[in-house]
Formats: C-alpha cells, sequence, structure tokens
C-alpha cells in the first residue's frame, strides 16, 4: 500500500506555508516533501513538522535564481562553488528536521556545453553523495522533461539511474517522478522494474496536465501503486502536481487510501 507525502510547495497553496502542514495532516497526509523550504527559520520549520506530527520525506537543495528559470545547478559549469554552498545548506536542514533525502537538481545547459556539464554532473554528485554519507542522509536524482523545463540536462530515467550506478554510493540514489517519465519516454513499469534496486522516491501527477493522478489522465495509477508493492517499495510517494481547484477537494482519487476522506 503506497505512503503518500504531500509536496507543500504544489498542494494547499491556499494557504500560506506555515499553514500547510496542518492542512496536509488534516486531510489525512502523514508525510510532506518540504520543496524549498529555506525561508522559514529551521527551528519554526521543525516546530511546524512536529506539532503536526507528520515525516519530513524530502527537500530540495537551492536550485540557483528560479526566476530568472534556473532548474538546479548539480550540472552548469562555473557553478561548482554555488551549488556546494547551496547543498551544504539543504544537508543542514534536512539533519535538523529529521529529513532523509535531498533532492539535487541537473539544471539548464545548453546543447553544446553538454560535454563540461556531463563531467561537472558527476563530479557535483560524487562529492554530494560523499557530503550526504557524513550526516547518513542521501542525495536524490531525477529526471524531468523538456517540455516543462526547456533545455533541462538530465530528461530520461535511464540516464539518471545510470549515473547513479556509476558513481556507485548508496547515498546516492534515484528519484523516479513518474509524471516526468511518461512525458518523456513512457515505460514506466519497466523503467520501475530496472530502477528498483536504487529507488529513493517517488513522486506522481497526473498526464498530461500535471494534475490529480487520477482517472481524467492517461496512467493507470492503481496498476502503478500494485507494481510498486510487488517490486517492494516500502518508501514515500510524493503527490507533486497542480489542483485543478482547491487542493482537499481534488483529493477525491486517494479516498481508497485515507487521504482527503
Amino acid at each position: 500500500m503506497p505512503r503518500f507525502a504531500a509536496h507543500l510547495s504544489m498542494l494547499f497553496t491556499e494557504v500560506a506555508y506555515p499553514d500547510r502542514f496542518s492542512a496536509a495532516a488534516q486531510a489525512g497526509f502523514k508525510g510532506v516533501e518540504l520543496g524549498l523550504p529555506y525561508h522559514l527559520p529551521l527551528e519554526q520549520l521543525g516546530d511546524r513538522i512536529s506539532m503536526a506530527e507528520l515525516a519530513a520525506v524530502t527537500l530540495t537543495a537551492p536550485p540557483g535564481d528560479w526566476g530568472a528559470g534556473e532548474r538546479g545547478l548539480a550540472a552548469v559549469p562555473g557553478r561548482e562553488s554555488e551549488f556546494r554552498d547551496g547543498l551544504e545548506i539543504a544537508l543542514e536542514t534536512a539533519d535538523f528536521v529529521e529529513c532523509p533525502a535531498v533532492v539535487v537538481m541537473a539544471g539548464v545547459v545548453p546543447e553544446e556545453d553538454w560535454g563540461p556539464a556531463l563531467e561537472t554532473f558527476m563530479d557535483n554528485l560524487a562529492y554530494a553523495a560523499a557530503a550526504a554519507a557524513e550526516r547518513d542522509l542521501r542525495v536524490l536524482i531525477g529526471a524531468v522533461n523538456p517540455v516543462d523545463v526547456p533545455g533541462a540536462f538530465l530528461t530520461r530515467p535511464e540516464d539518471a539511474l545510470q549515473v547513479v550506478e556509476e558513481i556507485g554510493n548508496r547515498h546516492l540514489g534515484l528519484l523516479f517522478d513518474l509524471y516526468h517519465a511518461q512525458m518523456e519516454c513512457g515505460a514506466l513499469t519497466d523503467t520501475l522494474e530496472d530502477a528498483v534496486a536504487h529507488l529513493g522516491h517517488v513522486r506522481i501527477a497526473g498526464v498530461p496536465g500535471r494534475n490529480e493522478p487520477d482517472a481524467l489522465g492517461e496512467v493507470n495509477w492503481r496498476y502503478l501503486f500494485d507494481q510498486l508493492d510487488a517490486h517492494g517499495y516500502g518508501g514515500w510517494v510524493g503527490c507533486a502536481y497542480h489542483p485543478r481547484s482547491e487542493t482537499r477537494t481534488g483529493l477525491r482519487w486517494a479516498r481508497d487510501w485515507g487521504i482527503g476522506a
């Protein structure tokens, strides 16, 4: 049975970020993805998680200038120092709130720079895995589709898996975002079977539209949840989508699993 976590940068945006923890708990969630929580003091962030009796599941390392279109720095040549400074902030935050995993985004890279970008990416991830090991945490990488993120360096889940396998550090794992994977290449069950040994986290959203993962989209979610169970995946499933209307109303899809009931 899947354990669902609410991505607080995308769900419950009807209320201010500090109030999303209690809103998620009231809707039946037991875990949350923090997104980019750095605008809250550590003590306040920890208090919100604790008071709502939630597990912090993932948070995302600082991605650069989001407003300018940056979507991560791990594969961006010349930004290594900034990437590592942001990683340290993310690891410190994760350690403080007992969040086991930090998501690292590769970034947007011009195609002509992909050679140097790959070298930068591998070096940064090896550094990140070693830094995570010092705190007994895990760094996760995942592919994003180029429709939503034009120029994204890492777009195919099998490429992300290959990077994880080549680095070969157990503190580096795969974030398998089923929305991005379906948008880019499909074959979700095949990719899942290949990736299960390195699977650190799963995310879901309806395709197309990145809305609720319900019957209005093209993915058979119940079948995929059964596949996760069949492969022995015991981790969290992050709900990282844009609700069509009010978040709680849109949770009808999850009632069979005790969410939003």
